[in-house]
């Protein structure tokens, strides 16, 4: 039976598509932040307001929106930038980013369940978009570690 398993290509070990992978879940990852939002204004569909009283003047406002594309920009990049380069610098700065973004995503999650009413499936996506990132993490470091 092994013998016919082995000529079948059912166990063969393939090395993993690292690139690849990196680029499956930084995909993910922006689908899921995207829905984050999307989820935000789920409200407006049905009648329901999202406005939110702020005492931010428009600078900040306009500062805060620019850090969120900013955010969602970056891994946009990184996608573009690791399916053309697989060179060892560039590999330590992605690492980076990964984790930078896994503490973001953590500090995120917590500031969700901190907001008072608890918004369960906002809850349970930043736990999803956390894990995606530390998949990612793994990833990334075993790409570093690639010679």
């Amino acid at each position: 039976m092994r013998k016919l398993v082995a000529q079948l290509g059912w166990c063969r070990l393939v090395k993993p598509d690292r690139p690849l992978q990196i680029i499956s879940l930084w995909s993910s990852f922006l689908l899921g932040i995207l829905f984050h939002t999307q989820l935000g204004l789920m409200p407006l569909f049905h009648g329901r307001t999202v406005v939110v009283e702020s005492q931010q003047t428009d600078q900040i406002l306009g500062g805060i929106f620019w850090g969120m594309l900013i955010f969602f920009a970056i891994p946009m990049l990184l996608i573009a930038m690791t399916a053309e380069r697989r060179d060892r610098p560039y590999r330590r700065w992605h690492f980076g980013f990964t984790v930078l973004y896994s503490v973001l995503n953590f500090s995120h999650l917590l500031a969700d369940i901190a907001v008072q009413p608890v918004v369960a499936h906002q809850i349970f996506l930043m736990g999803l978009l956390f894990a995606i990132g530390l998949k990612l993490n793994q990833v990334a470091w075993a790409w570093l570690r690639e010679a």
